[in-house]
């Protein structure tokens, strides 16, 4: 929504407006990237987001020190910290939790301090599950491009495969584990599937599918999919801003208080 209002530069369409149709569909949370650039998401429209909403706000983020700055000071629900490139189209790995682990260390205290949750946007691999609980996070994300983009059943079933692994690894490591990235109608429920996976965060596909039906009708229909794989009873509406919120599956989040 917002890369089509920048387009423009005016003030039409409106991403609060799309946030709140979701939200009165059954969304769990909403999910916005604010980019370094600026090149779709603003500092307003994530304050506004805040402010105005009766689910979680997850800001996605670059570990950038004024992107950070602005996370502190409007203080979201949760932040997801995700790897980020100038010229890429949209996020194109997870996060080098290995390499940034000292950073990390410093950072994850300082959200935690105000009140933030962190999730870490990984690749499944044991070395970034392991590096993910070593510096403190709580919840990682686990990257589906390589499941989403998959150009053959076998390749789609190799990624699959390699996402249960980590699912298990990371909850054996004391994580609450989330998926997302390339998810659509047709392979989310795979993804759904996976026991250990708890949350989906799903935004491209139900965006280009919202231009068909509508936000609304596309975020019913998404559930309505999620729905075999709630563990109970699908959620008509907003849920309170609470440590409690449910997740996209329906499942009560009880350890992101402690994050």
């Amino acid at each position: 929504m917002a890369t089509v209002r920048q387009a423009r530069a005016g003030a039409a369409p409106d991403p609060l407006e799309a946030a709140h149709a979701c939200e009165g569909a059954g969304a769990d949370s909403i999910v916005c990237h604010l980019r370094e650039d600026r090149r779709h998401i603003q500092d307003r429209d994530v304050a506004r987001l805040i402010a105005a909403l009766h689910i979680p706000l997850n800001l996605e983020m670059a570990m950038a020190s004024d992107i950070i700055g602005v996370a502190l000071r409007l203080r979201p629900h949760q932040v997801t910290l995700v790897p980020e490139r100038r010229r890429e189209l949209t996020t194109e790995g997870g996060l080098d939790v290995v390499r940034l682990r000292g950073q990390l260390q410093r950072l994850i205290p300082r959200f935690a301090h105000a009140g933030i949750q962190v999730s870490l946007f990984v690749d499944p691999t044991t070395a970034q599950l392991a590096a993910s609980a070593q510096v403190g996070a709580r919840l990682i994300e686990l990257h589906t491009g390589r499941y989403a983009s998959a150009k053959s059943g076998s390749a789609q079933a190799r990624e699959l495969e390699a996402l249960r692994r980590a699912a298990r690894q990371a909850r054996h490591a004391g994580l609450t584990v989330a998926a997302g990235h390339g998810l659509d109608y047709r392979n989310t429920p795979a993804i759904a599937a996976i026991p250990e996976i708890e949350e989906v965060n799903i935004g491209f596909s139900m965006v280009a599918r919202a231009l068909s039906v509508g936000m609304a009708e596309a975020v019913r229909e998404m559930k309505a999919l999620l729905s075999p794989h709630l563990s109970g009873p699908l959620q008509a509406g907003p849920t309170p801003r609470a440590d409690k919120a449910m997740g996209c599956l329906g499942q009560p989040k009880d350890r992101w208080g402690d994050a």
